[in-house]
């Protein structure tokens, strides 16, 4: 096996982060290859697409990190997020955990949406208290300092971690990638840090309305190249994040969110039309029909929204735009579900599961794991989707 084992790991002290080589030129086929030679779409993929599938495939975000034992020993030795991260071997280790403890049917990169700014010409740091930390845009001279990127040469950890997760997943295991999303992106450059009430990007967005689409855009296209990327290294699916859209007005949403999301989607579905792709929005629930009309195939749903309205909801956006089929749904298990016990959690999972219905589901948490949701919960939640099923 390639990835490094958390003992090695453990025993290693971290020094300055440095990277390999570039990832090779040659990008990773889509589908896996089973023992005996077969290609094979992995579950959580053909859920994806909408296609029948033999049961209902789960993940949950935030599936790597804190609320792992074996990660918060591996923090010990590589206690800043950057560095478990951006270094290949450690950011593949904390990405395989969750899948080794409970056989998650997805394996998502352990990085970061921030991850890709420094190749945009936008410096920032994740203080483990404060957050991600960056010096606020504000200007038109800022802006200017912006530049397309090139992810091979700003994230080639990031081709690597992913290559070699495909390595080391069973061939029925998805490898997830993911992105931000212009608006939430642009929400940390205007605003500086993590926000509550997102004053000085609505600031800009009334008062110098093209100066922040000027970054929308510039995000946008650099986004979209990252993307891309992600796939030709080993991603077969592309979750995209607009955490802080939910903050938008559905008028605002229209106009600061949804046309660079679209970009983003649009560039993924020109170069690569069979990668299924997801959206998750907090606190989304006025925005679904929005969300849907944009052409994603999935709608990541939070745990606000009743899964049976959301999935007529989806289906109702989705016509309104002109787009054929129903659309995907993820979700949307509330978090704090996990805190209860056993019975509770599986009451919980499988009313989600029966309003989903059979096809088109990807079963997943209505926000990311908590950091102090015991593994054990975790990991019955994950096993009780595993065993359901729905009636014939």
């Amino acid at each position: 096996m390639k990835f490094i084992s958390a003992a090695l790991l453990l025993a290693s002290a971290p020094g300055a982060l440095s990277f390999s080589a570039p990832a090779k030129s040659e990008p990773m086929p889509l589908s896996n290859t089973d023992a005996s030679g077969n290609t094979v779409d992995p579950l959580l993929i053909r859920a994806a697409r909408g296609e029948k599938t033999e049961r209902v495939p789960v993940w949950m975000m935030r599936q790597a990190g804190r609320h792992i034992k074996e990660y918060r020993d591996l923090c010990k030795k590589y206690p800043t997020f950057r560095e478990r991260s951006e270094i290949p071997d450690v950011a593949v280790e904390v990405s395989l955990q969750p899948w080794r403890n409970y056989q998650t049917d997805g394996c998502i990169l352990f990085s970061d949406i921030l991850t890709p700014l420094p190749g945009m010409g936008v410096e920032f740091d994740i203080d483990e208290k404060v957050g991600p930390v960056v010096k606020p845009m504000r200007t038109y001279e800022d802006v200017e300092k912006m530049h397309l990127i090139d992810p091979s040469s700003a994230a080639p950890f990031v081709a690597e971690a992913l290559r070699t997760l495909r390595e080391e997943v069973s061939p029925e295991t998805a490898v997830l990638g993911f992105v931000g999303c212009p608006y939430t992106l642009a929400t940390y450059l205007v605003e500086g840090k993590t926000s509550k009430e997102y004053l000085e990007i609505k600031k800009m967005a009334f008062t110098e309305p093209k100066l922040l689409h000027m970054i929308l855009k510039n995000l946008a296209e650099s986004i979209s190249e990252y993307a891309l990327f992600q796939i030709e290294n080993g991603a077969q699916l592309i979750q995209i994040f607009d955490s802080w859209a939910g903050h938008l007005s559905p008028r605002d949403y229209d106009e600061f969110a949804a046309p660079y999301q679209k970009i983003i989607l649009d560039k993924i579905k020109e170069k690569y039309p069979t990668v299924p792709t997801v959206i998750y929005i907090k606190h989304s629930g006025a925005l679904i029909e929005r969300m849907a009309g944009t052409g994603v195939d999935v709608v990541s749903l939070d745990w606000t929204v009743d899964m049976a309205e959301g999935r007529e909801r989806i289906a109702n956006g989705r016509a309104k735009a002109g787009l054929s089929g129903p659309g995907g749904v993820q979700g949307n298990l509330d978090p704090s579900i996990l805190f209860g016990d056993f019975a509770t959690i599986k009451e919980r999972a499988e009313e989600i599961l029966k309003k989903a219905g059979p096809t088109g589901h990807v079963m997943n948490l209505g926000h990311g794991i908590e950091a102090a949701t015991p593994e054990e919960n975790a990991a019955y939640f994950i096993e009780t989707v595993r065993n359901f099923r729905h009636e014939a």
